[in-house]
């Protein structure tokens, strides 16, 4: 279809989402002045459209509409229209996704607004069909009325518009205020009302991952002795895997379920989620012993380093919901389809353990499932097989697009994943990936001034870093030093952390914008508080704050964890729950750490001591190998010495400081008796 037509100005970019629309008959501009100067020399007003290159509503929008010659001819005449990839630039969606659900109440991709030549907006919308259909207004109606009101009405256009932006740039000042444990009561209290003790997870359909209240919910079972918060993520993280979130044929999770089982999820995987769930199911893992939650988090990497692992090192961003332009269509099968791939005998069992039937659970066709059955032993060779044909002649049968841009914010937390993964199963190859990651985030969107970029595709950076940037990489960085205490990766945190208070930092007001100082100014500098699919900026802030004090003991650390965990905690109140990952980086400053050091005589002493570390659940772990004769940049293990000889293991907890010994069985010991150190009920 696009060889026939002439392309339009987002053939210049490298977004693959924008490259999508490159050959609508839409005259389409990026965001930019050019499109700006153009709306006001011609007085038009602006069609803004926002999305994401797996999004299927997105799509279906574009095959509806913007390739239509009758809604591109309407377009080109009264409006300058606007494309913009909300992964890219998440500053504008931020923005405008406020300004949807300010108008409309609710909110979502596509995000379709119209705005004056200034960036007012004075309508907006998600998806709209190409004609009225039932309760949706068509886009080539609506477009004729704007048309005609920017004409007639545009004082009463604008007077709305005003409005809402005037309500986005109020600032929101709340009274700091103090985490307590009253508050994650209150927090775990909501959690369990709106649990499903069927099919796990909270709330009915459709149904989220959100791994950050898995986080929350594991340490508050281990916090306050709750065991009824480790079964509810339990149950969550079995159903989840069990249903079709999780693709049982090629590894790796689905966006959300449409369904209350888990059953029928939204086919496109973001590399975020995969990234979330897996340090979820790996901290499950740690906390119970559960073969299963390990098998989970191992296949769910595999699927990343062979799908979408980018060959310098770096992580793709998400793979599509639809292929040939049907939702769903490269993941389903029908039972026939199977058998005569096959044979007839493995076909049928094939087809019973994923619950595989003559007339389907999707549109007539199946999705892979372990809903109906026991799930076997994790390693069953004879399954694994099958499932390796099955995937292999998946792959055969259709395209599935990938979007191959690189960002900084997504892949921290992916680097995170590896990072944690090698903490807990000691494997070269998870410290391999989490290493070849943070060097590729270092080598290719980092500039000479430590500066991050938000995106990187076909050898090319662009972008000037927002918060979720700083905050997800000085994360990864963090995490890479827990799983190796190597304090290079320290040393690189603390340097990103300065640089996010330098640019980012409300000092009159608390919290963190998610533009810099020097960044394109908008119609409001949107500061984001509440998790959405992935935690907050400013929730990841909180956290790695308390950790670099906990770590480094610098009063600017200090000061900053405080501020920003009393700024959480304001906004938390209220509703607790509108954000998992604050309630993680408030109890990580509300219970005192762990602090860990080893004084070790020889590298195998110090290699067993890490060892020992990533066989345990330590939720507020601080810890430090000090080698005799060097400083260590951790305040705890600072004035610290050997005993005689002998590599020695210091453990405090709770600001109570047990004996030093000598004896690694010894120091396991105390390790197994403390009070927030959670080892597995069953040996790993």
């Amino acid at each position: 279809m696009t060889q026939n037509r002439k392309p339009n100005r987002l053939t210049k970019e490298k977004s693959p989402y924008l490259l999508q629309h490159a050959y609508n008959p839409v005259n389409w501009y990026p965001w930019g002045e050019e499109a700006f100067e153009k709306a006001k020399k011609e007085d038009k007003p602006i069609f803004l459209s926002v999305g994401y290159s797996t999004c299927h509503w997105c799509h279906v929008m574009e095959r509806e509409s913007f390739e239509d010659e009758e809604v591109a001819s309407l377009l080109n005449q009264s409006f300058v229209a606007i494309k913009v990839d909300r992964e890219e630039r998440p500053d504008i969606d931020a923005v405008y996704m406020k300004v949807c659900q300010a108008m409309t109440g609710s909110g979502g991709w596509p995000t379709t607004l119209f705005l004056s030549p200034d960036q007012t907006p004075f309508f907006a919308g998600t998806y709209f069909p190409k004609h009225t259909r039932y309760q949706f207004i068509g886009l080539i109606e609506l477009l004729q009325t704007v048309a005609q009101k920017w004409k007639t009405d545009r004082e009463l256009l604008l007077e709305a518009g005003q409005k809402t932006v005037q309500l986005l740039q109020e600032e929101q000042n709340t009274v700091p205020a103090q985490p307590s444990e009253q508050l994650f009561q209150r927090a775990y209290a909501m959690f369990s009302r709106s649990f499903d003790p069927r099919w796990g997870g909270f709330g009915g359909a459709p149904k989220f991952p959100a791994p950050q209240n898995l986080m929350f919910l594991l340490r508050y079972g281990v916090y306050l002795q709750e065991p009824n918060a480790i079964s509810m993520v339990e149950k969550t993280l079995e159903q989840m895997y069990r249903g079709g979130l999780f693709d049982h044929i090629g590894g790796g999770f689905s966006r959300y379920s449409t369904d209350e089982k888990w059953l029928v999820p939204h086919f496109e995987k973001m590399l975020y989620d995969n990234a979330l769930l897996t340090l979820t199911y790996l901290e499950a893992f740690q906390v119970t012993g559960r073969a299963l939650y390990a098998s989970v988090a191992k296949r769910t990497l595999a699927y990343i380093q062979k799908e979408m692992t980018h060959p310098a090192g770096g992580f793709y961003s998400a793979q599509d919901a639809d292929s040939e332009g049907v939702e769903g269509k490269y993941y389903v099968f029908t039972s026939a389809e199977i058998r005569t791939l096959l044979g007839e005998k493995e076909g049928e069992a094939f087809c019973h353990h994923f619950g595989l039937t003559e007339w389907g659970n999707f549109e007539g066709k199946n999705i892979p499932n372990l809903l109906k059955q026991e799930e076997r032993n994790p390693q069953d060779e004879s399954v694994r097989a099958l499932t390796n044909t099955v995937y292999e002649y998946r792959g055969s049968r259709m395209k599935l697009h990938t979007d191959d841009k690189i960002l900084t914010s997504w892949n921290a937390l992916m680097t995170a994943a590896f990072s944690k993964a090698y903490q807990v199963f000691q494997e070269p190859c998870y410290l391999s990936a989490s290493v070849s990651a943070m060097e590729f985030i270092k080598r290719n969107l980092t500039d000479r001034t430590d500066g991050l970029r938000v995106r990187w595709r076909d050898g090319e950076a662009s972008g000037a870093g927002y918060l979720d940037d700083y905050a997800f990489f000085i994360y990864s960085c963090l995490s890479l030093y827990e799983s190796t205490l190597e304090t290079s990766y320290l040393e690189t945190a603390a340097r990103f952390g300065k640089r996010m208070l330098d640019d980012f930092w409300d000092k009159q007001n608390g919290g963190f914008y998610l533009s810099a100082k020097s960044s394109e100014p908008l119609i409001a500098r949107p500061k984001e508080i509440y998790d959405g699919a992935m935690p907050s900026g400013n929730s990841m802030a909180g956290y790695v704050l308390a950790k670099l004090f906990q770590l480094t003991g610098e009063p600017v650390w200090r000061e900053a964890s405080e501020r920003q965990t009393a700024f959480l905690t304001a906004h938390l109140d209220p509703y607790p729950i509108s954000s998992g990952f604050a309630l993680v980086a408030a109890m990580a400053d509300f219970y005192p750490p762990e602090e860990i050091t080893c004084i070790p005589r020889t590298k195998e002493d110090a290699e067993a001591f890490r060892q020992t570390l990533g066989g345990c659940f330590l939720p507020n772990l601080a810890a430090a190998i000090k080698w005799p004769g060097q400083l260590s940049p951790a305040p705890f293990a600072k004035d610290l010495t050997a005993l005689g000889e002998k590599t020695t293991y210091y453990f405090c907890e709770n600001h109570v400081c047990h004996a030093p010994v000598t004896d690694l069985e010894e120091f396991r010991r105390q390790l197994s008796q403390a009070q927030f150190v959670h080892r597995p009920a069953y040996p790993l």
